[in-house]
């Protein structure tokens, strides 16, 4: 029997199951742009939020956190007359492979998150998920299809 010192499954043969495993990990990078002052004030508070939903919703490892915040000047940064000075743009980034269910969990969590931890409104909250196939990532000196990261996708 092998055990996987990732997840903790178990398999009868090594090969097959991490060659099985490849196939159902994922990545994920975020990118959350706002204006430089807001920014400033939440942005501990929004990764917290934004990790502890990503972490319930995807089933992601706690420890597994890819955080870039983006600030702008006003001169910057255009939004909608019935947007805050809080507003704020999520770009996730990840691999293809979430069910339909599991990627609008994590949408409302991070709106409801944000809204407790921070105090900004979902209308100034704005969020996009970009799927890609792994093969398109390279992580670690690797194509992300070849890495075996311990976490499902198919969930």
């Amino acid at each position: 029997m092998f055990v996987c010192h990732l997840c903790k499954m178990t398999a009868c043969f090594a090969s097959t199951f991490h060659i099985n495993h490849l196939f159902k990990t994922h990545m994920a990078q975020i990118k959350i742009y706002g204006l430089r002052a807001s920014l400033s004030t939440h942005a501990v508070a929004l990764s917290a939020a934004i990790h502890d939903a990503v972490v319930e919703a995807l089933a992601y490892p706690a420890e597994k956190k890819f955080h870039r915040f983006i600030a702008l000047e006003k001169s910057e940064f255009f939004f909608p007359d019935d947007r805050s000075e809080n507003y704020t743009i999520i770009e996730i980034s990840m691999f293809e492979g979430r069910s339909v269910e599991s990627k609008k969990a994590l949408i409302r969590l991070i709106f409801t998150n944000i809204a407790r931890k921070t105090g900004i409104k979902p209308q100034d909250v704005e969020i996009t998920i970009h799927e890609t196939p792994k093969h398109h990532w390279g992580i670690r000196g690797l194509c992300g299809d070849e890495l075996a990261l311990g976490y499902k996708v198919n969930i």
